[in-house]
């Protein structure tokens, strides 16, 4: 075939931005997560230090049964279900109208339906483990993974231990404290244990809730980072496949839905805004160009032209490692540009044009290795 001679294809950056959208979405999924405790162990505290949104402040709660609430926000990955009345002296009916919910979510055939992990709350100050907590562990685990959390935390002197050998079904117990606290003698307790109680979760969550997790929460971007990392290692597959049979540069239209939906997958697992516009912000700015329809050659030629010694592909052939190698380097520059902006800051919620240019100044920094030998 005569490349050179071969008219160039295109691309509707419209449709593809509602589909890289939309692939973004259901790749991130949605968790939902079970929150119980006796009123006053700071499980709204707990909730608001973990993630973001401030959902137990601003969330929707309905009632699904007299003591439990089920929060949630349009757009938000996470669903919680706060549970009550286990101080109460019917317990025992709290727990059964708990188990009723569980069972009728978990039997669902929408996995994003079910409730995917519990968090038991008991306040350190306490320190006693009550038959209630004992009963509900007991159940909750027939169902879904619990983990015990102990809040406010200040000293152990043995405590975790102890509600480790009760709770002996949970899957891990973790002491935390959701904000700090300065004591009489003026010395500042600091927060502590919420990124472990973020590493247990994600271990023990399935693993279509993981992305949900990570962009949930707001206190290991370590996290964030991982799941993104895997999101580039799966579009490098698909450019490697893309360029399995090597073809020009400017044929090389395949690739942009591809470099798409994991820029816009990146952005969800950090929590950016997943709408058309900021995504399509995103792309046009970041190749100085835009418009309803591209060449592929014109998208992949103005991102790699960003990259020190990439720029020579355009006019040449586009191989499965190349595009491989491209990818990668586009999705790490992003998720180095993501870092840059949220090290720190958490709870920043920058503008679509501030990501763009941070991305470029990362894109910049980078060197193609096998096209600049």
């Amino acid at each position: 075939m005569n490349y050179t001679t071969a008219p160039s294809q295109e691309v509707d950056i419209s449709k593809s931005l509602e589909l890289a959208m939309k692939t973004a979405i259901n790749l991130r999924g949605n968790v939902n997560l079970l929150i119980a405790g006796k009123t006053g162990v700071g499980k709204s505290t707990l909730i608001n230090a973990v993630f973001h949104e401030n959902l137990a402040e601003t969330g929707q709660g309905k009632p699904v049964t007299p003591t439990t609430r089920e929060i949630k926000k349009e757009g938000f990955p996470l669903t919680i279900f706060d549970s009550r009345g286990l101080e109460v002296a019917k317990y025992k009916e709290t727990i059964c109208e708990l188990e009723n919910l569980i069972k009728e979510r978990c039997n669902h055939s929408d996995p994003n339906r079910h409730i995917h992990i519990a968090w038991v709350c008991i306040c350190e100050d306490i320190r006693r483990v009550e038959d209630a907590d004992q009963e509900l562990v007991e159940m909750l685990s027939r169902y879904v993974p619990v983990v015990g959390v102990i809040t406010k935390a200040r000293a152990d002197n043995g405590f975790r231990a102890e509600v480790q050998q009760q709770l002996s079904l949970a899957k891990n117990v973790v002491r935390v404290r959701a904000i700090s606290e300065q004591l009489d003698d003026g010395h500042l307790q600091p927060i502590m244990g919420l990124k472990e109680l973020i590493d247990i979760t994600m271990q023990i969550v399935p693993e279509g809730q993981r992305n949900a997790v990570a962009a949930a929460q707001k206190v290991s971007l370590r996290e964030k980072v991982k799941r993104s990392h895997l999101i580039v290692t799966t579009a490098a597959t698909s450019a490697a496949g893309v360029g399995a049979v090597p073809i020009p540069f400017s044929h090389a239209v395949a690739l942009v839905p591809v470099q798409m939906t994991m820029l816009a997958s990146i952005s969800a697992v950090f929590g950016l805004d997943l709408s058309q516009a900021s995504l399509g912000t995103l792309i046009s700015s970041v190749i100085a160009g835009g418009g309803g329809t591209l060449g592929g050659h014109m998208l992949l030629g103005g991102l790699a032209k960003l990259i020190p010694g990439a720029g020579s592909l355009v006019g040449g052939v586009l191989a499965g490692s190349t595009a491989a190698l491209l990818t990668t380097l586009f999705g790490e520059a992003y998720i180095a540009a993501l870092c840059a902006i949220f090290g720190g800051h958490p709870d920043a919620q920058p503008t679509p044009q501030e990501v763009a240019e941070t991305f470029k100044t990362e894109l910049s920094r980078n060197n193609f290795p096998v096209l600049s030998k």
